[in-house]
């Protein structure tokens, strides 16, 4: 995918945001640390840009909920979290860049739970690469792609990488 395409995918999925939340008064965007934070402004720039009413925006970083934090992160990275707003009773939004086993999201699920009940929330991803290990479903997906399991995606996005992109790479055995 490369930049064009990346941004007519976020402006579709911007649009189908849209449509299926016809009442965007209790519509929230919260963007998963790193790449997911950025892919979510953009939305919510083109939410803005539909409905010319701003949509509020959070930031999650879901380190320290993740189930693997302490077997693989000696000294985990921990980011910023803030979701200036109650979540009570909203619908929201959760971005991310890939998804893959569905870990990173049941993490950030737990978190979120942590801030509120809200009414709804809903999965948007760029790239859906399969090969789930827990029963999740991205609600707006950007792109499907098959890999096997010595593949990975690539997103880079201008904000952090300088260019957008996203790349299938395969990854180097080790014998």
């Amino acid at each position: 995918m490369d930049e064009k395409a990346m941004e007519r995918t976020l402006s579709r999925m911007a649009h189908e945001m849209v449509e299926r939340n016809k009442d965007i008064e209790h519509l929230v965007i919260i963007g998963m640390q790193t790449r997911g934070v950025k892919l979510a402004q953009r939305i919510v720039q083109k939410v803005l840009e539909i409905e010319k009413r701003p949509i509020p925006f959070g930031i999650l970083d879901i380190t320290l909920y993740r189930d693997d934090y302490r077997a693989k992160l000696k000294q985990p990275q921990v980011q910023v979290t803030d979701i200036p707003f109650a979540i009570d009773h909203t619908n929201i939004i959760l971005v991310d860049d890939v998804l893959y086993t569905g870990r990173t999201v049941r993490a950030a699920l737990d978190e979120l739970m942590d801030f509120g009940r809200p009414q709804s929330i809903q999965l948007a991803v760029l790239i859906d690469r399969g090969h789930r290990e827990l029963p999740i479903k991205a609600d707006y997906v950007g792109s499907e792609v098959t890999t096997s399991q010595n593949e990975e995606i690539s997103v880079k996005v201008k904000e952090i990488d300088g260019e957008d992109r996203v790349d299938l790479v395969e990854l180097e055995t080790t014998k």
